[in-house]
């Protein structure tokens, strides 16, 4: 297939340049590939996707080409989209990513809705995020709860930079502490919270060299590894969730299906939690643990 550099049978238009890329990236492996020549053509013209189509037969000038072979490049050596134009929507914010954070994924959106129904009749829920990462979790809670008053917590402090500028972005920076270490150690020691929520690493060490190369390749292993089983951040929330939750407080985890049935054991277990609940994202895939204090 030949690149969109020259043509000898007409221009590059906006059109033209949609009809290659998605062959090429399908060529490539793409599963969305129509999405993704319309985002990086998009992002390489530096304007809205409904302009493409406004634009349509417009043709580019060398400047927009080469932008557009350079993404295209980098995209079908798997480097993911979100990485390429530097954000991803979530909860229908719009939210930075750089290689230091997780990107978002629609099934975190689960652990938001759950959470927001258990904080609905709070007035001013004290909530702590447990990995932050981009601060899409935290950030989400603020926006949608004007009450909230949240602690975003990473060891990270590249990704701490990162979540630092989408509240700033989302205007809830006054409303989100951002704090830097290794999960409960990071928490100011007396605090209580309402809510606890975390998306930990919770992929199977031995199984992070099956997954794809957009996530082997180039998202951060420190947030996908969850040791042995993928349960070693569960248990740690498990083992010390209720030393900082307030009396009858919540807490959510997020798992994979296959984890459902363990992750729900390790807090029934323990003694200190009733009203364990799996709940299912849209697809109706086990997603997030929750637990009351008992």
């Amino acid at each position: 297939m030949s690149s969109p550099r020259t043509t000898s049978d007409g221009a590059w238009t906006v059109r033209r340049v949609l009809e290659w890329t998605t062959g090429y990236l399908r060529e490539h492996g793409s599963e969305t590939p129509r999405l993704e020549a319309e985002v990086l053509l998009a992002f390489a013209r530096n304007c809205p996707r409904i302009r493409l189509y406004t634009d349509y037969d417009e043709e580019l000038d060398e400047s927009v080409r080469g932008r557009m072979r350079e993404l295209v490049r980098r995209r079908a050596a798997h480097e993911p989209v979100a990485y390429l134009v530097g954000h991803r929507e979530f909860f229908s914010l719009d939210f930075e990513v750089t290689p230091d954070v997780l990107i978002p994924r629609p099934d975190t959106e689960t652990m938001i809705v759950a959470a927001l129904e258990r904080a609905r009749d709070m007035t001013a829920p004290r909530i702590a995020d447990l990995g932050t990462g981009s601060g899409c979790i935290a950030i989400a809670m603020a926006t949608q709860h004007r009450g909230a008053e949240v602690t975003a917590v990473d060891i990270s402090e590249a990704a701490l930079a990162v979540a630092r500028r989408n509240a700033e972005r989302h205007k809830v920076v006054e409303r989100v502490r951002f704090l830097q270490g290794d999960m409960f150690a990071a928490l100011p020691e007396g605090e209580r919270f309402e809510l606890i929520l975390s998306n930990p690493p919770y992929i199977p060490s031995g199984e992070i060299p099956t997954l794809s190369r957009e996530v082997v390749d180039y998202e951060p292993k420190s947030a996908l590894d969850g040791g042995d089983d993928g349960l070693d951040f569960v248990r740690q929330i498990v083992s010390n969730a209720s030393g900082w939750l307030t009396e009858r407080g919540h807490v959510m985890v997020e798992i994979s299906p296959e984890q459902a049935a363990p992750a729900s054991d390790l807090f029934r277990q323990d003694g200190r939690y009733d009203e364990v609940q799996v709940i299912n994202d849209l697809s109706g895939a086990a997603r997030v643990v929750a637990a009351r204090l008992a």
